[in-house]
């Protein structure tokens, strides 16, 4: 079985879209509201935007990815699920500090959609992501699942 139509997988993308609309009053895909779970599962994971998600840990680990993140960071979904968010970025004081401010932010609001910074691959490949929604994955009783973003726009440095 495909890790992303892992059963917990399918479950949460469906949170993740839920969550997405509930915050921005937008579909995060045309239609998704339509669709079985499996079929978004599958329409997220083959979307055209990056989407990756992050957990509620203390340092939080990420737990989701779409087929083009994994492109982008050079990674399979294995030692994607694995890797702590904050390594994800730049390690530099300040890029870390602006990160973290975003993401206090969507804590506090739900959402922002202005969030953009430097990112770096597996191999060291820094590209900045930009126009992207930063939203948090909560159920309908508002108990929080993570954070995850929607990467409209990239560029590699």
């Amino acid at each position: 079985m495909k890790a992303h139509l892992a059963p917990g997988a399918v479950a949460y993308n469906r949170l993740m879209a839920d969550s997405f609309q509930r915050f921005t009053g937008l579909p995060i895909l045309t239609g998704a509201d339509a669709l079985s779970d499996v079929a978004l599962a599958e329409a997220m994971f083959a979307a055209d935007a990056a989407i990756v998600s992050h957990g509620v840990e203390a340092d939080p680990v990420f737990r989701y990815a779409n087929a083009r993140a994994l492109a982008l960071w050079e990674m399979d979904w294995a030692a994607f699920t694995r890797l702590p968010s904050r390594l994800s970025a730049e390690p530099a004081g300040e890029i870390q500090a602006d990160r973290d401010a975003l993401l206090r932010e969507a804590l506090t609001k739900g959402f922002v959609d202005r969030y953009e910074g430097v990112r770096v691959s597996r191999t060291g490949r820094r590209f900045r992501i930009e126009n992207t929604v930063l939203w948090n994955v909560v159920d309908a009783a508002g108990r929080r699942y993570g954070q995850a973003a929607f990467i409209r726009n990239w560029r590699h440095l």
